[in-house]
């Protein structure tokens, strides 16, 4: 088992806002400039935590979107609002793949996604 905290301010673009441009008429999609930027944020902060081999066989992905806690929204209550949960964990699933925690992000075959407010944000 692998556990780790990256205490980072969360980016909330999400894999879903891929741009697309038609060149000689054919649609090109392409990563806009902010998703560009969480991608590497978070290629960033997962090398830090990559294990030797990437992970054999099936794979529970427990992730725990924190997000700052305000007035309005105290510590340890649940993020109902956007971003999506299935929208976060997309992207930090491909990058985990990107970087080498497994050889495919297939082999996730249960998961396990929260998002609240905390004290201190970042992704556990």
């Amino acid at each position: 088992m692998i556990e780790f905290f990256m205490a980072m301010q969360i980016p909330t673009v999400t894999h879903q806002e891929k741009q697309v441009a038609i060149i000689r008429g054919k649609p090109r999609f392409y990563e806009g400039s902010r998703l560009k930027d969480a991608r590497q944020k978070y290629m960033a902060h997962l090398g830090r935590h990559r294990p030797e081999k990437p992970l054999q066989g099936p794979l529970r992905l427990v992730t725990k979107w924190v997000f700052s806690a305000t007035a309005g929204h105290p510590p340890n209550t649940w993020k109902a609002t956007r971003p999506d949960t299935d929208n976060l964990v997309k992207l930090i699933k491909d990058c985990m793949t990107a970087e080498g925690f497994w050889e495919d992000d297939a082999q996730v075959a249960s998961e396990l996604t929260e998002k609240f407010y905390g004290p201190h944000e970042g992704v556990y």
